[in-house]
Protein backbone atom coordinates (compact mmCIF):
# COMPACT_ATOMS: atom_id res chain seq x y z
CA UNK A 1 0.00 0.00 0.00
CA UNK A 2 1.28 3.51 -1.20
CA UNK A 3 0.42 6.63 0.71
CA UNK A 4 1.27 10.32 0.00
CA UNK A 5 1.92 12.53 2.43
CA UNK A 6 3.02 16.28 2.41
CA UNK A 7 6.76 15.65 -0.05
CA UNK A 8 6.80 12.17 0.37
CA UNK A 9 5.21 8.94 -0.73
CA UNK A 10 5.33 6.21 1.96
CA UNK A 11 4.68 2.33 1.04
CA UNK A 12 4.18 0.10 3.79
CA UNK A 13 5.32 -3.27 4.50
CA UNK A 14 3.03 -6.07 4.05
CA UNK A 15 4.43 -8.07 7.21
CA UNK A 16 6.25 -6.27 10.33
CA UNK A 17 9.57 -8.33 11.08
CA UNK A 18 9.61 -7.25 14.57
CA UNK A 19 8.22 -9.81 16.42
CA UNK A 20 11.81 -11.52 14.60
CA UNK A 21 13.83 -9.32 16.73
CA UNK A 22 15.35 -10.14 19.88
CA UNK A 23 15.44 -6.41 21.62
CA UNK A 24 17.23 -8.51 24.65
CA UNK A 25 20.36 -9.01 22.56
CA UNK A 26 20.73 -6.72 19.93
CA UNK A 27 24.36 -6.16 18.95
CA UNK A 28 25.43 -2.63 17.17
CA UNK A 29 23.80 -1.90 13.57
CA UNK A 30 23.62 -5.79 12.58
CA UNK A 31 19.52 -6.04 12.84
CA UNK A 32 17.22 -3.36 10.66
CA UNK A 33 13.56 -1.92 10.77
CA UNK A 34 10.95 -2.32 8.53
CA UNK A 35 11.64 0.61 6.37
CA UNK A 36 13.68 2.67 5.20
CA UNK A 37 13.96 6.28 2.87
CA UNK A 38 15.35 6.45 -0.38
CA UNK A 39 15.40 9.67 -2.50
CA UNK A 40 17.14 10.14 -6.10
CA UNK A 41 18.96 13.11 -7.56
CA UNK A 42 18.56 12.79 -11.32
CA UNK A 43 18.31 15.43 -14.34
CA UNK A 44 19.87 18.63 -12.13
CA UNK A 45 17.38 17.97 -9.06
CA UNK A 46 16.31 16.07 -5.84
CA UNK A 47 12.85 14.18 -6.39
CA UNK A 48 10.00 13.17 -3.65
CA UNK A 49 11.95 10.83 -1.42
CA UNK A 50 10.32 7.47 -0.47
CA UNK A 51 9.67 5.79 2.33
CA UNK A 52 9.86 1.89 1.06
CA UNK A 53 10.28 -1.57 2.57
CA UNK A 54 13.86 -2.35 3.89
CA UNK A 55 15.55 -3.93 0.89
CA UNK A 56 18.84 -4.58 -1.22
CA UNK A 57 19.33 -1.50 -3.88
CA UNK A 58 20.47 -2.83 -7.46
CA UNK A 59 23.42 -0.68 -9.19
CA UNK A 60 25.37 -1.05 -12.61
CA UNK A 61 28.46 -2.31 -12.30
CA UNK A 62 29.65 1.21 -13.71
CA UNK A 63 27.95 3.02 -10.73
CA UNK A 64 30.82 5.80 -9.99
CA UNK A 65 30.62 5.07 -6.27
CA UNK A 66 32.44 1.89 -7.35
CA UNK A 67 34.99 3.63 -8.84
CA UNK A 68 35.70 6.90 -7.82
CA UNK A 69 34.49 6.71 -3.85
CA UNK A 70 31.68 10.02 -4.08
CA UNK A 71 29.80 8.65 -1.18
CA UNK A 72 29.12 10.36 2.75
CA UNK A 73 27.61 9.45 5.56
CA UNK A 74 26.11 10.44 9.29
CA UNK A 75 25.55 8.71 12.34
CA UNK A 76 22.67 9.69 14.69
CA UNK A 77 20.44 7.99 17.10
CA UNK A 78 16.73 8.01 18.14
CA UNK A 79 15.92 7.66 22.05
CA UNK A 80 12.86 7.23 23.28
CA UNK A 81 11.83 8.22 27.63
CA UNK A 82 9.97 6.54 29.87
CA UNK A 83 6.70 7.95 28.25
CA UNK A 84 7.34 6.27 24.55
CA UNK A 85 7.86 9.93 23.63
CA UNK A 86 11.03 9.76 20.39
CA UNK A 87 13.66 12.07 20.65
CA UNK A 88 16.85 13.18 18.59
CA UNK A 89 19.79 14.71 19.42
CA UNK A 90 20.95 17.85 17.82
CA UNK A 91 19.98 16.42 14.48
CA UNK A 92 19.95 19.72 12.39
CA UNK A 93 23.89 19.52 13.20
CA UNK A 94 23.71 16.39 12.11
CA UNK A 95 22.01 17.67 8.50
CA UNK A 96 24.68 21.05 8.60
CA UNK A 97 28.01 18.57 8.58
CA UNK A 98 26.08 15.96 5.91
CA UNK A 99 26.06 18.83 3.40
CA UNK A 100 29.74 20.29 4.25
CA UNK A 101 30.64 16.78 3.62
CA UNK A 102 28.55 16.68 0.13
CA UNK A 103 30.06 19.79 -1.07
CA UNK A 104 33.70 18.23 -0.15
CA UNK A 105 32.60 15.22 -2.13
CA UNK A 106 31.54 17.34 -4.90
CA UNK A 107 28.09 15.47 -4.45
CA UNK A 108 24.59 17.80 -4.37
CA UNK A 109 23.40 19.90 -1.62
CA UNK A 110 20.22 17.74 -0.16
CA UNK A 111 17.26 20.48 1.02
CA UNK A 112 16.88 20.47 5.08
CA UNK A 113 13.29 19.34 3.69
CA UNK A 114 14.04 16.28 2.65
CA UNK A 115 16.16 15.26 5.39
CA UNK A 116 13.87 16.28 8.56
CA UNK A 117 10.76 14.99 6.95
CA UNK A 118 12.10 12.07 5.97
CA UNK A 119 13.66 11.51 9.09
CA UNK A 120 10.79 12.18 11.33
CA UNK A 121 8.29 10.28 9.32
CA UNK A 122 10.67 7.49 9.04
CA UNK A 123 10.88 7.22 12.61
CA UNK A 124 7.44 7.78 13.89
CA UNK A 125 6.85 4.72 10.78
CA UNK A 126 8.88 2.35 12.58
CA UNK A 127 9.22 4.01 15.73
CA UNK A 128 7.74 0.45 17.97
CA UNK A 129 11.82 -0.47 16.86
CA UNK A 130 13.20 2.05 19.18
CA UNK A 131 14.30 -0.07 21.98
CA UNK A 132 13.42 0.80 25.54
CA UNK A 133 15.81 -1.00 27.67
CA UNK A 134 18.82 1.54 29.91
CA UNK A 135 21.73 2.49 27.51
CA UNK A 136 19.44 1.10 24.17
CA UNK A 137 18.74 3.27 21.02
CA UNK A 138 17.80 3.13 17.28
CA UNK A 139 20.80 3.83 15.67
CA UNK A 140 20.27 5.95 12.11
CA UNK A 141 22.73 5.92 9.03
CA UNK A 142 21.63 8.61 6.87
CA UNK A 143 24.26 8.42 3.46
CA UNK A 144 24.21 9.91 0.31
CA UNK A 145 26.74 8.11 -2.89
CA UNK A 146 26.92 8.14 -7.07
CA UNK A 147 24.94 5.85 -8.46
CA UNK A 148 25.03 7.44 -11.93
CA UNK A 149 27.31 5.57 -14.37
CA UNK A 150 30.43 5.61 -16.38
CA UNK A 151 33.84 4.75 -16.31
CA UNK A 152 35.13 8.85 -16.89
CA UNK A 153 37.03 9.94 -13.86
CA UNK A 154 34.38 12.77 -12.89
CA UNK A 155 31.41 13.50 -10.54
CA UNK A 156 28.52 11.90 -11.28
CA UNK A 157 25.27 12.85 -12.57
CA UNK A 158 22.92 11.18 -10.57
CA UNK A 159 22.89 10.22 -6.53
CA UNK A 160 20.85 8.30 -3.98
CA UNK A 161 20.43 9.72 -0.87
CA UNK A 162 18.99 6.88 1.97
CA UNK A 163 18.25 6.24 5.86
CA UNK A 164 18.27 3.00 7.25
CA UNK A 165 17.86 2.37 11.30
CA UNK A 166 19.14 -0.58 13.56
CA UNK A 167 17.81 -1.02 16.78
CA UNK A 168 20.92 -1.18 18.84
CA UNK A 169 22.10 -2.31 22.44
CA UNK A 170 24.10 -0.36 25.20
CA UNK A 171 27.10 0.16 23.54
CA UNK A 172 30.33 -0.93 26.08
CA UNK A 173 33.70 -0.42 24.72
CA UNK A 174 35.54 -2.31 28.12
CA UNK A 175 39.22 -0.96 28.06
CA UNK A 176 40.72 0.83 25.65
CA UNK A 177 44.30 0.44 25.14
CA UNK A 178 45.07 2.19 22.31
CA UNK A 179 48.86 2.69 19.81
CA UNK A 180 49.89 6.34 19.29
CA UNK A 181 50.69 5.76 15.38
CA UNK A 182 53.92 7.66 13.73
CA UNK A 183 53.72 6.01 10.44
CA UNK A 184 50.17 6.15 8.96
CA UNK A 185 48.06 8.91 8.58
CA UNK A 186 44.00 9.57 8.70
CA UNK A 187 44.17 12.67 6.84
CA UNK A 188 45.80 15.16 5.54
CA UNK A 189 46.15 19.15 5.31
CA UNK A 190 43.56 20.29 2.34
CA UNK A 191 42.49 16.55 2.60
CA UNK A 192 38.95 15.35 3.05
CA UNK A 193 39.72 14.63 7.14
CA UNK A 194 36.68 16.58 7.92
CA UNK A 195 34.34 14.95 5.53
CA UNK A 196 32.34 12.02 6.50
CA UNK A 197 33.11 10.00 3.95
CA UNK A 198 33.41 6.52 3.73
CA UNK A 199 37.31 6.12 2.32
CA UNK A 200 38.64 8.15 5.45
CA UNK A 201 37.77 5.24 7.59
CA UNK A 202 39.05 2.34 4.99
CA UNK A 203 42.10 4.21 4.92
CA UNK A 204 41.94 3.89 8.64
CA UNK A 205 41.34 -0.49 8.73
CA UNK A 206 45.13 -1.62 7.86
CA UNK A 207 46.67 0.65 9.97
CA UNK A 208 44.79 -0.56 12.88
CA UNK A 209 45.13 -4.42 12.32
CA UNK A 210 48.62 -3.91 12.79
CA UNK A 211 47.93 -2.37 16.10
CA UNK A 212 45.59 -5.09 17.17
CA UNK A 213 48.15 -7.57 16.12
CA UNK A 214 50.29 -6.05 18.37
CA UNK A 215 47.65 -6.26 21.60
CA UNK A 216 45.86 -2.42 20.88
CA UNK A 217 42.18 -2.09 20.33
CA UNK A 218 42.70 0.90 18.33
CA UNK A 219 44.97 3.66 17.19
CA UNK A 220 45.26 7.34 18.11
CA UNK A 221 46.01 9.54 14.76
CA UNK A 222 48.69 11.99 14.78
CA UNK A 223 49.56 14.55 12.23
CA UNK A 224 50.59 13.79 8.39
CA UNK A 225 53.61 16.13 8.58
CA UNK A 226 56.19 14.78 11.78
CA UNK A 227 53.44 12.93 13.88
CA UNK A 228 54.17 15.55 16.59
CA UNK A 229 50.56 16.41 17.69
CA UNK A 230 48.04 14.09 19.04
CA UNK A 231 44.51 14.34 16.18
CA UNK A 232 41.42 11.77 16.86
CA UNK A 233 41.61 8.29 18.65
CA UNK A 234 40.45 5.95 15.88
CA UNK A 235 36.49 7.04 13.90
CA UNK A 236 36.36 9.02 17.37
CA UNK A 237 37.50 12.96 18.20
CA UNK A 238 39.63 12.92 21.97
CA UNK A 239 39.33 14.41 24.45
CA UNK A 240 43.02 13.96 26.88
CA UNK A 241 43.00 15.56 30.65
CA UNK A 242 46.18 16.50 32.21
CA UNK A 243 46.02 17.53 35.89
CA UNK A 244 42.05 19.18 35.51
CA UNK A 245 42.22 20.40 32.51
CA UNK A 246 40.69 18.63 29.76
CA UNK A 247 42.28 19.59 26.24
CA UNK A 248 40.93 18.57 22.69
CA UNK A 249 42.62 19.19 19.48
CA UNK A 250 40.93 22.39 16.86
CA UNK A 251 38.80 21.00 14.42
CA UNK A 252 40.51 21.75 10.79
CA UNK A 253 40.56 20.01 7.23
CA UNK A 254 41.81 17.01 8.88
CA UNK A 255 39.62 16.64 11.95
CA UNK A 256 36.10 16.11 12.19
CA UNK A 257 33.89 18.41 13.78
CA UNK A 258 32.27 15.91 16.11
CA UNK A 259 28.94 16.79 17.06
CA UNK A 260 29.74 14.95 20.79
CA UNK A 261 32.95 16.63 20.62
CA UNK A 262 31.25 20.05 20.66
CA UNK A 263 28.23 18.97 23.12
CA UNK A 264 31.50 17.96 25.30
CA UNK A 265 32.91 21.12 25.28
CA UNK A 266 29.83 23.32 26.27
CA UNK A 267 29.02 20.95 29.08
CA UNK A 268 32.24 20.87 30.39
CA UNK A 269 32.14 25.26 30.57
CA UNK A 270 28.66 24.78 32.21
CA UNK A 271 30.37 22.68 34.58
CA UNK A 272 33.17 24.51 35.09
CA UNK A 273 35.49 22.40 33.94
CA UNK A 274 38.87 23.64 32.80
CA UNK A 275 39.10 23.30 29.11
CA UNK A 276 41.45 23.68 26.18
CA UNK A 277 41.03 23.69 22.74
CA UNK A 278 44.59 23.46 21.16
CA UNK A 279 47.56 21.53 19.55
CA UNK A 280 48.97 18.68 21.85
CA UNK A 281 51.88 17.40 21.77
CA UNK A 282 52.65 13.32 21.97
CA UNK A 283 55.61 14.58 24.32
CA UNK A 284 53.30 16.29 26.48
CA UNK A 285 50.81 13.66 26.67
CA UNK A 286 53.83 10.63 27.75
CA UNK A 287 55.43 13.30 30.12
CA UNK A 288 52.31 13.89 31.54
CA UNK A 289 52.00 10.14 31.79
CA UNK A 290 55.01 9.75 33.38
CA UNK A 291 54.84 12.15 35.99
CA UNK A 292 51.14 11.01 36.97
CA UNK A 293 49.46 14.60 36.05
CA UNK A 294 47.51 12.33 33.19
CA UNK A 295 44.47 12.11 34.74
CA UNK A 296 41.93 10.56 31.64
CA UNK A 297 42.02 10.16 27.37
CA UNK A 298 38.89 9.17 25.96
CA UNK A 299 37.26 8.99 22.75
CA UNK A 300 33.78 10.97 21.97
CA UNK A 301 31.38 9.79 18.89
CA UNK A 302 28.11 9.02 18.55
CA UNK A 303 28.12 5.06 18.99
CA UNK A 304 29.77 5.30 22.45
CA UNK A 305 29.21 8.80 23.52
CA UNK A 306 32.26 8.75 25.49
CA UNK A 307 34.75 5.79 24.89
CA UNK A 308 37.38 5.84 28.30
CA UNK A 309 41.22 4.60 27.12
CA UNK A 310 42.89 2.55 30.06
CA UNK A 311 46.27 3.36 28.54
CA UNK A 312 48.46 3.81 25.67
CA UNK A 313 51.63 2.76 23.32
CA UNK A 314 54.34 4.46 22.49
CA UNK A 315 57.57 3.41 20.52
CA UNK A 316 57.40 0.02 22.33
CA UNK A 317 56.53 1.80 26.01
CA UNK A 318 53.12 1.11 27.63
CA UNK A 319 51.66 3.65 29.88
CA UNK A 320 48.60 2.89 31.95
CA UNK A 321 46.43 5.63 33.27
CA UNK A 322 44.97 5.63 37.31
CA UNK A 323 41.37 4.02 37.83
CA UNK A 324 39.27 7.51 38.91
CA UNK A 325 36.08 6.95 41.20
CA UNK A 326 34.70 10.54 39.50
CA UNK A 327 35.88 11.14 36.58
CA UNK A 328 35.85 13.91 33.63
CA UNK A 329 34.19 11.13 31.17
CA UNK A 330 31.62 9.28 33.21
CA UNK A 331 30.43 12.80 34.54
CA UNK A 332 30.26 13.98 31.14
CA UNK A 333 28.34 11.17 29.34
CA UNK A 334 25.60 10.87 32.24
CA UNK A 335 25.35 14.97 31.35
CA UNK A 336 24.89 13.82 27.75
CA UNK A 337 23.03 10.58 28.21
CA UNK A 338 20.44 12.26 30.37
CA UNK A 339 19.42 15.13 28.03
CA UNK A 340 19.33 12.31 25.04
CA UNK A 341 17.11 10.39 27.25
CA UNK A 342 14.69 12.65 28.49
CA UNK A 343 15.98 12.70 32.18
CA UNK A 344 17.03 15.83 32.71
CA UNK A 345 16.31 19.54 31.77
CA UNK A 346 18.19 20.75 28.73
CA UNK A 347 19.11 23.95 29.13
CA UNK A 348 21.15 23.59 26.01
CA UNK A 349 17.88 23.31 23.54
CA UNK A 350 19.48 20.55 21.89
CA UNK A 351 16.91 17.46 22.62
CA UNK A 352 14.53 17.27 19.70
CA UNK A 353 11.02 15.32 20.40
CA UNK A 354 9.65 13.99 17.02
CA UNK A 355 6.30 14.57 17.06
CA UNK A 356 3.83 12.31 15.59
Amino acid sequence: MSIETKDIIVEKVKTSKIDQVDFDNLAFGSVFTDHMLVCTYKNGAWETPKIVPYQPITLDPSSKIFHYGQSIFEGMKAYKDDKEDVYLFRPLENFKRFNISAERMCIPQLPQEHFMTGLTTLLNLDKDFIPTKDGSSLYIRPFMFASGNGFHASPANEYKFIIACAPSGAYFSGKVKVLIEEKYSRSANGGVGYAKTGGNYAGQFYPTQLAVKKGYNQVIWTDDTNHEFIEEAGAMNIFIRINDTLLTGPTSDRILDGITRKSILDIAKDQGIKTEVRKIKVEEVVEAAKDGSLKEMFGAGTAAVISPISGFGFRDTDYELPELENSFGQRLKKIITDIQYNKSEDKFGWRFKVEA
